[in-house]
C-alpha cells in the first residue's frame, strides 16, 4: 500500500504532463542548460576520427532501434494509459488494480532507464580516461553555471 501511495501520484503527474503537450518544451529553448547542452561539451573532448566514427555508429544504431520500436512502445504506453483512465473514471476505486497498473508503469520506466544507462555506458567506454575526466569536469562546470543562473532544465514553454 505504501508503494502505491508513492507511485500513483508520480504516475498521474506524468500523465498530466503528457496530456498538457508531451515534454512541454520547444527545441528553441534547448541551450546549454536545456536538453541538448551536452552537444557542445562532446566537441571539446578532442575525439579521434575513430572515436567520432564509433560514436556516430552508436547514435545511428540507437536511432534506428528507437524508430523500429516506436510503434510497439507507443501501443504499450497507450494501453497503460487506457487502463489508468478506466481506473480513474470508474465508479469505485480499485486499489489493487491501481497498484498493479502503477507497478507496470514503473517497471516500464525502469526498463527504459536501464537501457539508456547501458547505451550511455557503451558510449563512455569509447573515451579515454583523460577524456572521461575532462567530460566530468565540463559537465560539472556547465551544471554549476546553469544552477547559478537558475536555468537548469529550462527551455521555452510550448503552451502559455
Amino acid at each position: 500500500m505504501t508503494l502505491a501511495a508513492a507511485i500513483l501520484p508520480l504516475t498521474l503527474g506524468t500523465t498530466a504532463a503528457f496530456a498538457y503537450g508531451g515534454h512541454g518544451w520547444d527545441k528553441e529553448g534547448d541551450g546549454p542548460c536545456g536538453g541538448h547542452g551536452e552537444r557542445g561539451i562532446w566537441k571539446q573532448l578532442d575525439l579521434t576520427a575513430e572515436q567520432q566514427t564509433q560514436l556516430k555508429e552508436m547514435r545511428d544504431a540507437n536511432r534506428e532501434e528507437m524508430r523500429a520500436n516506436r510503434g510497439q512502445n507507443r501501443d504499450a504506453m497507450k494501453a497503460l494509459h487506457t487502463q489508468e483512465r478506466a481506473l480513474v473514471l470508474s465508479a469505485d476505486f480499485d486499489q489493487a488494480a491501481a497498484e498493479n497498473l502503477a507497478k507496470q508503469m514503473v517497471d516500464q520506466q525502469v526498463a527504459h532507464r536501464m537501457k539508456m544507462m547501458e547505451k550511455r555506458h557503451q558510449m563512455m567506454s569509447i573515451l579515454t580516461a583523460e577524456q572521461k575526466t575532462k567530460l566530468q569536469s565540463l559537465q560539472q562546470a556547465q551544471m554549476d553555471q546553469c544552477m547559478m543562473n537558475g536555468e537548469h532544465g529550462k527551455g521555452k514553454p510550448r503552451h502559455q
